[in-house]
């Protein structure tokens, strides 16, 4: 069983109580999804009120740390080591929308541009992931490890797809279809943070997108590390929070799966 440090403890407590609203929210739904308004602003209240309690229960038990929330931008703090934490109070948001039970609430650690710490907590499945630098990846305080399947043919990858103008279409479409006819699936879920956890945990034997947020992949970045997995930006760069894309995988398919999205991506860009 693992040992939770202090700022572990505060990260999973501020997890949980915006847990405790989401979750009768998402219950909540369900009913509006048959009213011609739907609950689109439902949903958005949902969301700030998430980012409240988060908010509130961080800055309490460490107010001279930084913010950067999805809701409210970035807030400079006091701290003399440079700590901030990043935080998607719920991600998956067009999930919850539509009633599916498929989204998390994701913090992470940052210390001058490298994440120390990370919580991502899925509340309708009562999975808690987290993790710390040095410390290991753990699933309700059971060690977890990224897959060792070492065949694309034998991978599931997950993937985000552009919508509503956002991405690029072309090169997303080539590399989705690179990698379905090298392995042996694709999932599209919804939920960047439950990817990278679902990496670290071995369920998904590899993860890519583009155009994110530092909010939707910081912890999962910490958490396939700490797993013992791979990742970067596809292109083969170091990653960041602020990296422009990410892939996700274990060493063994590292190489094979970043070969195979970039020489898909550059013949779509090259077309």
């Amino acid at each position: 069983m693992a040992t939770r440090s202090a700022i572990i403890n505060v990260m999973v407590r501020a997890a949980d109580k915006a847990a405790r609203a989401l979750k009768r929210d998402f219950g909540e739904v369900e009913n509006l999804q048959v009213s011609r308004k739907g609950p689109a602003d439902f949903v958005s209240t949902a969301d700030r009120r998430a980012e409240k309690v988060v908010r509130d229960e961080l800055t309490r038990a460490r107010p001279e740390f930084g913010l950067l929330m999805e809701e409210s931008g970035g807030e400079a703090g006091t701290d003399p080591e440079e700590r901030r934490f990043i935080v998607d109070p719920l991600d998956g948001t067009t999930n919850f929308l539509h009633g599916i039970p498929h989204f998390a609430i994701s913090i992470a650690l940052e210390q001058r541009g490298q994440v120390i710490a990370a919580v991502i907590y899925d509340p309708v499945k009562e999975e808690m992931f987290f993790a710390e630098k040095g410390v290991g990846a753990y699933l309700n305080d059971r060690r977890i490890r990224v897959s060792s399947r070492d065949r694309l043919e034998s991978a599931l990858i997950a993937t985000g797809a552009p919508f509503l103008g956002h991405g690029h279409r072309a090169p997303f479409l080539a590399e989705v279809d690179a990698v379905m006819a090298r392995t042996s699936g694709i999932r599209r879920m919804g939920a960047a943070s439950l990817d990278l956890a679902y990496v670290a945990a071995g369920r998904f034997d590899g993860y890519w997108e583009r155009d994110l947020q530092p909010w939707d992949i910081a912890a999962g970045i910490l958490l396939v590390r700490e797993a013992g997995g791979f990742v970067g930006e596809i292109e083969g760069k170091p990653i960041h929070p602020d990296s422009p894309s990410i892939l996700a995988t274990n060493t063994e398919l590292e190489v094979p799966l970043q070969r195979l999205l970039n020489s898909a991506g550059k013949q779509a860009r090259s077309a």
